[in-house]
């Protein structure tokens, strides 16, 4: 029977390591199709940024309350999968907790804080259910925020039901191992005197004092599976959920932008133009090739003004989308948003993700090559969006890994304006003021400051 459970537990594994290695290397694939961008200068403040907010979670301790639980269920759903390395071990080998003998002063203690820490994990993912079903926190709800369909949000329950599960799983196998170990069963008995009541499940123990052995034996065996199939099922879903992040989140603030919040970066392409209308030497990077000091600019393709689909984007726009929590704090914040526009920073990066994902489907279908006529702007984000931005940073500000959904904004609004030539009237004629007569209003320069002589009158 031993050797029947290694085999399928191997077997298991092996599996949920395969599709696991399938689903990474599509979705690396899927965000190297973003324009490259060198994000590997400043490596110290880097990773000083991911630590801060990445690691100590630093944006989420604006609101205490939910930065405390948000830490809770986020350092100890980590911290207590430590214990998978020993489960995974024990389902290898056909071995009983393996590490006991030979960390036996510790072992208790650790089993004690990661019981500690279930039951913090399993309290905030029930408060977090009734936040999301009961109190209905608005920026979770769909009659607020349209992109809060069915799916976000079963996504949601189903990621926080399956935690509470697997915790209850991890406690109660804990107890039920006490009883066993208590009554000398089997090769239980082996850590009798070893091993002592845990922290928490000592608690839950009399829950199984009216099982006979056997019985108790099978409630051992199904609770550890269940806790170790579910964390595998868990592991393999959460590259298809928002909760990528979990991986992403790292990467994602270590790759972020370090510039001021507010500096707009410049359009190569358009850079390139000004540099050779005024006769100075091309310095920047444009379709992949470099000029060289001569400003002798080598034959490139020619790039595009603008995004127009994911293709057109960078590389860490298309992580950032990968990375998105969907938590709502960018559109919570939005002063667009909260004045009833369309635009929802959330929507953005949720479009771009679901936008990479249908590309994927179709790799899958037709092979690498397979393109298709839908693009992002206009299939996924319309124009009516894109104009409401006033680029105002706030969702920059809000993201608790520093997504920034205004990038992508600013890069399909300049595709709009000039490859289309799709701007509102208005927008067109303070772009023709700005080039007539250097500021957004309709007079000459030399009339600036007319009103200063009308206030000294």
């Amino acid at each position: 029977m031993e050797i029947i459970q290694q085999v399928v537990f191997v077997a298991v594994l092996a599996a949920t390591v395969w599709y696991i290695a399938k689903r990474v290397r599509l979705i690396t694939r899927a965000i190297n199709l973003g324009r490259p961008e060198n994000r590997s200068d400043h490596p110290d403040e880097r990773l000083k940024t991911m630590l801060l907010v990445a690691f100590g979670q630093k944006k989420m301790f604006t609101n205490l309350l939910v930065g405390v639980m948000h830490f809770v269920i986020y350092a100890g759903f980590l911290i207590v999968n430590i214990e998978v390395l020993e489960i995974i071990l024990d389902g290898v080998l056909g071995t009983h907790r393996l590490f006991a003998p030979y960390i036996t002063p510790i072992y208790p203690i650790l089993i004690d804080v990661f019981e500690l820490l279930a039951v913090g994990v399993l309290t905030v993912c029930v408060i977090f259910l009734c936040r999301r079903f009961i109190a209905k926190v608005p920026r979770f709800q769909q009659e607020r925020h349209r992109e809060m369909t069915r799916w976000p949000r079963t996504d949601a329950a189903i990621i926080l039901t399956a935690e509470i599960l697997l915790m209850i799983a991890f406690l109660t196998w804990n107890a039920s191992d006490s009883v066993l170990r208590d009554r000398g069963v089997g090769h239980y008995a082996e850590l009798k005197g070893i091993v002592p009541d845990f922290l928490i499940s000592q608690f839950l123990k009399p829950l199984f004092s009216g099982f006979n052995d056997t019985g108790l034996m099978v409630y051992e065996r199904t609770a550890w599976w269940f806790h170790i199939l579910g964390i595998l099922s868990f592991a393999v879903y959460v590259t298809y959920s928002k909760h990528l992040h979990i991986a992403l989140g790292f990467p994602n603030v270590y790759f972020s932008d370090l510039q001021p919040k507010g500096e707009m970066q410049n359009m190569p392409e358009i850079t390139k133009e000004v540099q050779l209308a005024l006769g100075l030497p091309v310095t920047t990077e444009v379709g992949g090739s470099q000029t060289n000091d001569n400003g002798e600019q080598p034959p490139a393709e020619i790039g595009r003004f603008g995004a127009k689909d994911v293709q057109d984007l960078k590389w860490i726009n298309l992580m950032n989308a990968y990375s998105c929590t969907e938590c709502g704090r960018c559109t919570s914040a939005c002063p667009a948003n909260i004045t009833g526009k369309k635009l929802s920073p959330r929507k953005i990066m949720m479009d771009t993700r679901d936008r990479l994902e249908e590309i994927q489907q179709g790799w899958k279908a037709n092979g690498y090559d397979y393109k298709d006529d839908k693009s992002l702007l206009n299939d996924y984000i319309t124009a009516e969006e894109l104009n409401a931005c006033t680029t105002c940073q706030a969702c920059v500000n809000a993201c608790p890994i520093n997504i920034n959904p205004l990038d992508i904004i600013l890069q399909l609004r300049r595709y709009r304006v000039m490859e289309e030539s799709d701007a509102p009237a208005s927008w067109n004629a303070m772009f023709s003021n700005i080039e007539n007569n250097m500021a957004p209003w309709k007079f000459s320069p030399s009339d600036r400051f007319n009103w200063a002589d009308q206030v000294n009158e």
